[in-house]
């Protein structure tokens, strides 16, 4: 039995313990696990959920126009689509959220894959543009139909996910978890056993050279967007079952564009700088509307934030403090901490003296 304890020990040791992104992560979800330990104050675990499913939302944005290059300025299509069909289904039909969220994010993922045509055609801007039109769309039908949706104000009295705030709340976490591990693979370059990664990034830095070296580039645009709906689908049936509504302002522009900066203040293109993104814009915001001038305030202080950022950290706060805290091996490419002298792996001099 001691062996297989000094078997996992090595591992975590080597694997986790020798990098610093390992350690931050590990302590983020260890901390994110014993919040309602550290506290039982409903606002503060409030914040904390919403954060939770926002992060799923960031990052299903991320691996859509980070990672994979097709710029959705219209992202709240799938969140707000999610949110409603659960809702509908939950109000008209009596379902319970088990079966109305993974409905309602299969239908946003069936949005992705009609989103997706225009992306066959369209890049940049362009496409930008035309994801654009489409929540814009959705707000109309909905307003037409008031008496099925609700109308301007909404559908309210939604089931709730549990009784239990902390059951609740663990929810939303484990499936935060899952989604965060998944996305997290399909965009991971070095992954040996998930190759979609490596055909994203392709399809973002050169579309047409992807295309001629073999790759279906097609299938894998409407894959993407496929994934990316899904999960931001995800994170919709969350949130209208979490607060128990769901609104036209799901589908509001200004909410498609707030997971676009919280995405680029994080980092751009690497999944887990959506989840920083979130988890320090999001939170510093609402703890400051609790305050009576936090509240005056709190959209400039968010204002300045991401201009100070994209002045002096361009690349987004992960990046720029990684950059800081980890030194690449010249040689064999192995991450080492920023206070090593030589590598833990090939031992070659991480900061060779230049003359």
């Amino acid at each position: 039995m001691m062996s297989y304890f000094q078997l996992a020990y090595g591992w975590i040791r080597q694997e986790i313990f020798a990098q610093p992104a390992r350690i931050i992560a590990t302590i983020f979800f260890i901390l994110l696990f014993c919040a309602p330990l550290i506290t039982q104050e409903r606002q503060y675990l409030t914040i904390i959920t919403m954060a939770t499913i926002f992060a799923i939302f960031a990052m299903s944005w991320d691996l859509i126009s980070g990672v994979t290059g097709q710029l959705s300025l219209g992202h709240g299509l799938f969140f707000g689509t999610a949110a409603y069909a659960a809702a509908l289904l939950n109000i008209h039909l009596g379902w319970g959220p088990w079966l109305t969220i993974p409905i309602g994010a299969v239908m946003a993922a069936l949005f992705g894959a009609i989103v997706a045509i225009p992306a066959l055609r369209l890049r940049g801007i362009y496409l930008g543009l035309v994801t654009l039109t489409f929540p814009l769309i959705m707000s109309g039908i909905i307003l037409v139909f008031p008496d099925f949706t609700g109308g301007e104000l909404g559908l309210y009295g939604i089931q709730q996910l549990s009784e239990s705030q902390n059951i609740s709340y663990y929810v939303v976490v484990l499936v935060f978890c899952v989604s965060a591990f998944v996305m997290y693979k399909l965009s991971d370059t070095d992954s040996k056993f998930i190759r979609t990664g490596v055909i994203f990034n392709a399809i973002r830095e050169d579309e047409i050279a992807a295309r001629t070296s073999g790759i279906n580039t097609v299938r894998y645009k409407i894959l993407a967007f496929v994934i990316s709906g899904f999960f931001a689908g995800i994170a919709g049936g969350l949130y209208c079952h979490y607060i128990r509504l769901a609104g036209p302002s799901n589908l509001d522009m200004f909410f498609s564009f707030q997971v676009i900066l919280w995405s680029i203040f994080g980092s751009v293109a690497t999944i887990y700088g959506a989840v920083v993104g979130v988890f320090i814009l999001y939170p510093l915001t609402e703890i400051m509307s609790l305050f009576e001038f936090g509240d005056k305030i709190r959209f400039l202080v968010f204002d300045i934030i991401l201009i100070v950022t994209l002045l002096f950290m361009p690349e987004g706060i992960s990046i720029w403090i990684l950059d800081k805290l980890e030194e690449k091996c010249p040689r064999c490419k192995i991450v080492n901490a920023f206070f090593r002298k030589k590598c833990r792996a090939c031992r070659a001099v991480l900061r060779p003296e230049r003359h």
